[in-house]
């Protein structure tokens, strides 16, 4: 229990450790979060009416975020996969940013349902009437928090062997990285079925959006992955090769094809069969009455997500300046095709046959930045503890006084192979 006392108080230390960009950007994500956090007091004394979403259009930004940001949790599953199935050693230094990044990922999604719900005491209700296995919304409680408390366990595992000099025993962690895997697709299908099963929302009944999800997920994860590496790389000693950049890059390539592929199919049914959700798709799409919101939003993440598959297709993306913007391009336009232009449409028309456009307030838009720019702060307190860990720079026996026993030649947290 010391050695433990003493790790978790090396890891508080090292949040705090660095230099002056480091102070400049952790100063930035915690006031654009506390400026989140008292715009978020205000929808507490107010309510919802401080937020643009209306009888009609009951699920907005926050909704939004939460569903693309379930898909941002994809990226350990991204970088899992190939290290322990396919035994592909390019990623095995850096699978770790993988499992922090949907630990951090996670966390966002759970603040992203507390806000919608407007009073944090609703969660509740949720638990006091717990229908399982019926409620989709419990399956999804039952993911999410599973998927947070399976990354948790992996990575302190992980990082605490490396803290004490010690190889990490297989049985305690490998099971549970092969159940993170199938978790990982759970969390999205689980999602997807959230939004298939509202039979009243027509726009959503459609076979393909779990698949697209997936799709999506798989190249969104790996995009931030990429640039984060790249950071990582840049301003501290840890080797982050360029054979495991472009891994993710060919990770990156077949997701996005996939997702180009599924979306084309989504409007060709739309628009050809005229289907029961036509008007909707063409409020999305066209436009509908001279409401036409979202149009413009669409048809620029249409155009970001084929010039970032056109990028990624072509071996000039090989340059690590053209792989950058394609994964900019990957990650907004996303962002924005699996965020509003899922969500809000859905919506119109209502059953009545009335359009009713959403418009985020600024205090939505605060409280969304709030919660991002908290979530980034995780994750880089999370990288920053976990860099000179994994290194040997931080570990129990330079505390007291002793040379870190040396590692296995085979060991999973060995740094640098």
């Amino acid at each position: 229990m010391r050695r433990y006392a003493a790790f978790l108080w090396d890891c508080f230390r090292l949040s705090f450790v660095g230099d002056w960009r480091y102070h400049l950007w952790m100063a930035a994500l915690t006031a654009v979060a506390l400026a989140g956090l008292y715009a978020y007091s205000q929808q507490l004394v107010h309510g919802l009416v401080t937020t643009g979403m209306t009888d009609q259009v009951s699920w907005g930004l926050y909704i939004a975020n939460f569903t693309y940001l379930v898909g941002l949790a994809a990226a350990a599953a991204m970088l899992v996969i190939p290290v322990y199935i396919y035994r592909n050693m390019h990623l095995h230094d850096v699978v770790i940013f993988g499992e922090l990044l949907a630990v951090a990922v996670i966390i966002m999604c759970l603040l992203f349902v507390m806000v919608d719900l407007g009073r944090p005491d609703k969660f509740l209700h949720l638990f006091q009437r717990f229908n399982f296995p019926i409620s989709m919304l419990t399956w999804d409680v039952i993911a999410l928090n599973g998927y947070l408390l399976l990354n948790l366990h992996i990575c302190g595992y992980l990082i605490y062997c490396a803290y004490c000099g010690r190889s990490p025993s297989r049985v305690f962690y490998v099971p549970f990285v092969f159940v993170a895997i199938v978790w990982a697709v759970s969390i999205h299908t689980v999602t997807a079925f959230l939004y298939v099963g509202l039979g009243g929302r027509p726009f959503w009944n459609s076979a393909i959006i779990a698949p697209r999800f997936l799709a999506s997920a798989f190249a969104a994860g790996p995009a931030f992955i990429v640039l984060t590496l790249q950071i990582v790389r840049h301003y501290t000693a840890h080797r982050v090769t360029d054979d495991a950049l472009l891994t993710l890059r060919r990770i990156m390539q077949v997701a996005m094809i996939i997702n180009v592929f599924l979306l084309g199919c989504e409007v060709f049914t739309e628009f050809y069969t005229e289907s029961a959700h036509i008007v909707s798709a063409q409020y999305l799409y066209l436009g509908l009455h001279g409401r036409n919101a979202l149009v413009p939003w669409i048809w620029c993440a249409i155009v970001m997500s084929l010039v970032a598959t056109l990028l990624l297709v072509l071996p000039a993306s090989r340059s690590l300046k053209l792989l950058n913007v394609a994964c900019v391009l990957s990650i907004v336009g996303i962002w924005i095709e699996k965020g509003m232009g899922l969500i809000v449409p859905a919506f119109l028309p209502t059953p009545l046959g009335e359009i009713v456009e959403y418009v985020p307030t600024a205090h939505e838009i605060m409280v969304c930045l709030g919660i991002w720019a908290f979530g980034l702060l995780l994750y880089t307190i999370f990288v920053r503890i976990s860099v000179p860990v994994l290194a040997g720079q931080v570990t129990g026996e330079k505390r007291l006084g002793r040379p870190a026993p040396r590692r296995d030649r085979g060991s999973d947290t060995q740094p640098n192979r």
